[in-house]
């Protein structure tokens, strides 16, 4: 029996675990605790973590650290993210705050009522996402659907739900606490999807306290196909 067989038995096997909803709208942030104008904006995508329907995650990124303090989230490739859709989407450089609405569209994270809108808009879309299956804690299945142009990725992203309080001792925020909700602490590419149901293995296990999110993108900062959190 060949592997997209295989894996035809398990989505016949475990139904129940499908999901089969439609995905939630994701709403990344690159901030950073360096930044003078990132507060507002924490605070405002960390208020859509109560929402329904709405994942909103936060990216520390490290080109502030400059100024002296060096944020204690950042990630060189949470930045190299931010820099694919900067190239995506034919923006100038990359800059904080920032808000990718579902990989389609993104405006200053200050502009709260400029993202509201994208988020409508990201809700209403047509969409026919993959259903997404975890088995275990090291394997999940994508299923079939059709892929945007140029191919899609699969991303594992995990992240920290919990309020973050950090207290900046230097540099432009120095004195200051910085808030943060859904900080994303790890993002690993899981490999490509074609459109056919895709088996895909995890390699390590989330450390405690934080969730786990399956993505599915369009290649090189492409528009999020399918969202889904691990139960």
């Amino acid at each position: 029996m060949g592997k997209a067989a295989l894996i035809s038995l398990v989505w016949l096997a475990f139904p129940a675990l499908a999901w089969a909803a439609r995905p939630p709208v994701v709403v990344e942030l690159f901030t950073a605790q360096g930044c003078q104008a990132c507060g507002a904006a924490n605070d405002f995508v960390g208020d859509l973590a109560a929402r329904k329907g709405v994942l909103p995650l936060t990216f520390s990124v490290d080109y502030w650290d400059y100024t002296g303090w060096s944020d204690t989230f950042a990630k060189a490739e949470f930045a190299e993210r931010q820099r694919a859709y900067v190239a995506k989407l034919e923006l100038d450089e990359p800059y904080t705050p920032q808000v990718v609405v579902d990989g389609r569209e993104q405006a200053p994270g200050v502009q709260a009522e400029r993202v509201e809108e994208l988020i409508e808009e990201a809700a209403r879309a047509p969409r026919d996402p993959p259903d997404i299956l975890f088995i275990g804690e090291r394997r999940v299945d994508v299923g079939s659907g059709r892929p945007p142009k140029g191919g899609a990725e699969v991303w594992l992203v995990r992240y920290d739900p919990r309020e973050q309080l950090v207290e900046v001792k230097a540099g432009d925020n120095r004195g200051k606490r910085v808030s943060h909700r859904n900080v994303v602490r790890e993002i690993v590419r899981l490999g490509p999807w074609r459109g056919k149901p895709t088996a895909y293995r995890i390699r390590t296990r989330a450390e405690e306290g934080l969730k786990t999110v399956l993505l599915v993108q369009g290649a090189d900062g492409g528009r999020i196909i399918a969202a889904a959190e691990k139960p």
